[in-house]
């Protein structure tokens, strides 16, 4: 069974919140060390994929209809 893109997109949107969340509570002085960074580089990129799965979703979804 094929893995449903929205499916994915959604995981990699949780995954990015939990980056978020790890970002902030890691950010107890200053947000411009190495870790605060290196997780909000990490949620900023599972953002993303996360919508560019969603639009693939939308796109096969319209395609279907057609």
């Amino acid at each position: 069974m094929r893995t449903s893109p929205l499916h994915t997109a959604l995981f990699y949107f949780l995954m990015g919140t939990l980056f978020t969340y790890l970002a902030i509570e890691s950010s107890h002085e200053s947000i411009w060390n190495f870790s605060t960074v290196a997780l909000m580089v990490m949620a900023t990129l599972d953002f993303g994929v996360s919508l560019r799965l969603v639009a693939l979703y939308v796109k096969i979804k319209n395609n279907d209809h057609k």
